[in-house]
């Protein structure tokens, strides 16, 4: 088994885990548990990983997980007509006034 990610946030790592799984490849995550331990160990050591079974999957994994951590959501931003916030491609609703995204 070899380490291909390690976050802060359990949520990353699980996402990161999907990811992964979707595409064939076995993993799993360690040091879920280790959270509250931070301040007593360093924060880092804490942190949940993600791991892949077998070695022959390491690189992909590797790659995939790069790859998402750098994509740019698809489309265009958009600004809501009830307020004028300026709102990223990926949400449908306005996170300050909750209007939804006028359909093009």
């Amino acid at each position: 088994m070899k380490r291909v990610y390690s976050a802060h946030s359990p949520l990353l790592v699980g996402h990161m885990r999907n990811l992964l799984e979707s595409e064939g490849i076995r993993c799993m995550v360690r040091n879920e548990g280790l959270l509250g331990g931070a301040g007593e160990l360093p924060p880092t050591e804490t942190w949940p990983e993600l791991w892949v079974e077998r070695e022959v999957d390491h690189e992909r994994a590797e790659r995939l997980v790069r790859e998402a951590l750098h994509r740019k959501p698809e489309g265009r931003t958009w600004s809501c007509p009830g307020c004028g916030e300026t709102l990223e491609p990926q949400f449908t609703e306005c996170w300050n006034c909750g209007r939804e995204r006028p359909r093009s």
